[in-house]
Order: structure tokens, then C-alpha cells, then sequence
């Protein structure tokens, strides 16, 4: 038990683990962020209902859009901000490796009779072939990419979005990073059975490496019969190094907000969002 004890609270080196599909692609834990996700009142998975509603009444006003736009939404989802922009009568393209998600995003736009492309992609494989007015990528899905696939998505953005288009992205700021601390805590069913249908402990230990400005929430789940263990990492940007990143592979920050509802840029605040362009 002292060496599992050790290897649950060990460090490992930053982004040596990435799991992050686990939590879309499992049919337990998929079912429950989907759950978090249609969950109008609450910031998991996605934002709330009326957060949304601002952000995209915000989006369709400072990118005009108009009919016919071509819009993409990298991480879709279930179609929370895709739906949405299609009512505004852009033509919107949803990518997600969630196949629960997806097939919940399709069942709506048929039914409030949308035509929207989503297609059931990991978006770090999309080559896109054609060019969209407006990239999305919401609710810091870029932070918990390693630096190597931040590198290649940015790349995809660049290719993806026309001479005159834009991305928009949100991400984590180094405020957070300060306001986080390291710890460790184990519980019995954590997260409300969100990690399994079966009786387990989950061991939550927090990790910051400070010279990256990188944050890890490493859950090691214990059942009966198997552990496994799952690894969220959060890249937390300043203004300047996150320019820096995108201006390596050919685009440049145009505006900065707080947020993807357009509010006014907080330094004080854990998140941040940037409008950016091809160079």
C-alpha cells in the first residue's frame, strides 16, 4: 500500500500523461459531462444557459454575423454555442471526439430543424478543407493541450480560418495560477459517483510547476477490481505569452476581453479571451 500511496502522490513531468479523452470517450463519465453540460444553471462542462446566451448575442454582433457565415466550433460539444449561431443563420461546422455529445448536438439541430456539419472528430486529426469567417474554441479547451499540440492546433486555426477571419478562445491567467495551492485528498465516491457507477475512492492531488505557469489535477480512481488514473491540465497564459505562442505560428492577438461575452479585460481575473487573425 505505501509504494500505491507513493505513486498517487508522485509528480509527474509536465503533460507526460494526457487523458483527457477519457473523460469524453468512457461511457460513465460521458454520460455525466454531458449531464453537466444541459445543466442550464451551472459552470461545468460549459458554461451556464444565460452566459451562453450573452456570449453568443455578443459573438453574432462583433463578427456580423450574417447569413451564410461561415463559423467552426473546435470542442462543440453538445451545441451549445453551435445551435445557437445557426439560428442567427451562419453556417456553423461542430467538431467534438465525444460521440454521446455529438449524436445529443445532431438530435437537436434536426429537431429545431438546423443544418449544422457536425462531425465526430478529434479535432487535433481535422485538415481542413475549406476556409471558415470565424474559429471558436471555448471554455479553455486550449489549456489543457501540451505545448507540442498547442503548437499544432494553432497551425490548424491558421489554415482553417480565411485571410480576413478570426479565431476566438478563451483561456486561464496566471491570477489563477497564483490563487491555487498544492494539496492532496482522497474520497469515497468523489464528485457524487461521477468517476464510476461502481463503489470507488477517488485520490485528488494538485500539483504547480511554477516556471511553466502549469497547474494539475491528478485524480487516481480506485475500484475494486482496477485504477486508473486521469490528468487535467491547465496552462495558465499571461496576455504576452500567449501572443507569443500565437504569433510563432503565423497569427496575431486583435482584441482582448475578459471573457467570450466581450466584458472588459480584467488582469485580476482567472481567465481571459483573445480575438485573434491570421498575420
Amino acid at each position: 500500500m505505501f509504494a500505491d500511496l507513493e505513486a498517487i502522490n508522485s509528480r509527474p513531468a509536465p503533460f507526460a500523461h494526457l487523458t483527457v479523452s477519457d473523460l469524453w470517450t468512457d461511457p460513465h463519465t460521458s454520460a455525466r459531462m454531458l449531464a453537466f453540460h444541459l445543466d442550464p444553471d451551472i459552470d461545468l462542462s460549459s458554461r451556464n444557459a444565460s452566459f451562453i446566451d450573452r456570449s453568443v448575442d455578443w459573438i453574432v454582433s462583433r463578427f456580423a454575423v450574417t447569413a451564410g457565415m461561415r463559423i467552426i466550433d473546435f470542442g462543440c460539444g453538445p451545441g451549445l454555442y453551435a445551435n445557437r449561431l445557426a439560428k442567427a443563420k451562419a453556417a456553423v461546422a461542430g467538431l467534438d471526439f465525444s460521440s454521446r455529445s455529438i449524436t445529443y448536438a445532431r438530435e437537436v439541430a434536426e429537431r429545431d430543424g438546423l443544418s449544422i456539419d457536425y462531425r465526430h472528430q478529434d479535432y487535433m486529426t481535422f485538415q481542413p478543407d475549406e476556409r471558415f469567417d470565424l474559429a471558436l474554441m471555448i471554455f479553455c479547451d486550449f489549456c489543457a493541450l501540451s505545448p507540442n499540440q498547442r503548437r499544432h492546433l494553432l497551425r490548424t486555426f491558421r489554415e482553417a480560418v480565411a485571410p480576413d477571419g478570426h479565431i476566438l478562445l478563451d483561456v486561464h491567467s496566471h491570477s489563477l495560477f497564483e490563487q491555487r495551492t498544492e494539496s492532496a485528498s482522497y474520497e469515497l465516491n468523489g464528485l457524487n459517483g461521477f468517476w464510476s457507477p461502481n463503489p470507488y475512492y477517488a485520490f485528488l492531488t494538485a500539483f504547480k510547476y511554477d516556471d511553466e505557469k502549469l497547474l494539475l489535477d491528478k485524480y487516481t480512481i480506485v475500484e475494486r477490481d482496477r485504477t486508473r488514473t486521469v490528468y487535467n491540465w491547465l496552462q495558465c497564459f499571461s496576455p504576452q505569452s500567449l501572443a507569443a505562442e500565437l504569433e510563432a505560428e503565423g497569427l496575431a492577438v486583435d482584441a482582448l476581453h475578459a471573457n467570450v461575452a466581450g466584458d472588459l479585460y480584467d488582469p485580476e481575473a482567472t481567465e481571459f479571451a483573445v480575438i485573434a487573425k491570421p498575420l
